[in-house]
């Protein structure tokens, strides 16, 4: 059942706060919540736990790490990951490891999951938790399963994105043995787009691709230029073989024409120890944020041509691009290199590496010329906090904050 903190925080959505079921509790915050409104709420929650249930609750953050709440509740264990994608798979078999021996420790004992931002973490955690507990079959067991259950369908239905949805198949199929492990390694050497979005007005798109390996960054193609009707291909081939293991993160950007702004096209994630075929294919609705976007054509998909070795496969010259397509190697271009998502938990500071400053420099020059002291008082102590080796005071203009954490997580 449903447990609001305070009547006027459940009517304007400050706080939701929900026993899924005796023992497993959900607290969430809206992500555009204003900080002195969330510290006040969260304090509130805490006071409420606390009364309730003593030193008997654990609290895992699902979202990004925050001194506050571990001030509030030295029990706290950081899972957090980036809002609207899918945890790493073995976060996931840590958080129900977590939650299932807490829960066993003592009767007493409940965790309260917390997150700010869209619900589909949560509602991540508590489908694969259903799974994890149906390994035991106790009456008791099969109650929570139940209501569990009836949260996932009725209160998280955030958990939307394809992705999220397949990870936690993913963990369901590795439980019950449905899905045997891939140890083998996979090398990825092409990645062929059926159907091309409108992402320019006359049609077409410039797309370029950006693969992450347990979140960091491991190949970014060129940029391909695309002229034609939607029923276009596109193949970028990798060569040699770009060796994939574990949780793999694929996004494509549209590059704005002279703009210096690029809109995601698509994104995928998978892990490569349920990937047993070497040609795999996504369609629309297995693409995140694409499944619901018009510029994408419904008959549209992604295929990943996958071999066990780095060496060029034979027989896939079909698969060349016509003359409609050119590509642009520029990959120092800034917009281009661009990250998100490494520096997940420092805050919003800054997603740039050193070398992504000395190049947004140049292009922010006639910025900083114009307010040097605004830049480099709130930009400069950022790059000394994380690059202890940055030069003592700065020998070039810095780059507007604005251009810093370019490429939201969304």
């Amino acid at each position: 059942s449903s447990v609001s903190l305070l009547q006027a925080m459940e009517e304007s959505y400050e706080v939701d706060l929900v026993y899924i079921t005796e023992r497993i509790i959900s607290v969430s915050f809206p992500s555009g919540a204003e900080e002195r409104s969330y510290t006040s709420n969260i304090k509130e929650v805490a006071s409420m736990l606390a009364s309730k249930h003593g030193e008997h609750y654990l609290l895992l953050n699902l979202s990004e790490r925050r001194n506050d709440i571990t001030k509030l509740n030295h029990k706290v264990l950081e899972f957090g990951w980036p809002d609207h994608y899918a945890p790493a798979l073995d976060k996931i078999c840590s958080m129900c490891k977590a939650m299932d021996t807490w829960l066993n420790a003592d009767q007493h004992n409940v965790v309260v999951l917390h997150n700010k931002g869209n619900r589909g973490r949560t509602g991540v955690v508590v489908a694969a938790y259903m799974h994890y507990s149906n390994i035991s079959a106790s009456a008791d067991q099969a109650l929570d399963r139940f209501a569990m259950r009836r949260f996932y369908e009725d209160k998280a239905l955030p958990v939307g994105q394809p992705s999220q949805k397949r990870y936690v198949r993913y963990f369901s199929g590795l439980l019950s043995g449905h899905i045997k492990i891939n140890n083998k390694p996979l090398f990825l050497h092409h990645v062929i787009m059926h159907g091309i979005p409108n992402f320019e007005s006359k049609g077409g798109c410039r797309p370029f691709l950006k693969i992450y390996q347990a979140m960091q960054p491991v190949y970014t193609s060129g940029i391909y230029n695309v002229q034609g009707d939607s029923h276009t291909s596109i193949c970028i081939t990798i060569e040699p073989g770009l060796l994939l293991k574990g949780d793999i993160l694929l996004k494509c950007y549209h590059k704005r024409f002279r703009s210096p702004i690029r809109d995601v096209v698509f994104r995928v994630q998978f892990h490569t120890c349920a990937i047993h075929d070497l040609g795999v294919v996504f369609g629309k609705n297995e693409l995140d944020q694409t499944f619901k976007d018009e510029r994408f054509p419904e008959y549209g998909k992604v295929e990943f041509v996958f071999s066990f070795g780095p060496e060029k496969i034979k027989g896939m010259g079909h698969l060349e691009n016509g003359p409609q397509v050119s590509v642009d190697y520029n990959t120092q271009d800034p917009l281009i290199r661009w990250d998100s998502y490494e520096n997940f938990n420092r805050g919003s500071y800054i997603f740039l590496s050193r070398s992504d400053i000395l190049i947004l420099s140049h292009i922010a020059i006639h910025f900083c010329l114009s307010m040097p002291n605004l830049v480099t008082t709130l930009l400069y102590p950022s790059c000394l906090l994380l690059f202890p080796s940055f030069p003592p005071s700065p020998p070039f203009p810095l780059p507007p904050v604005l251009a810093v954490g370019a490429d939201p997580m969304p």
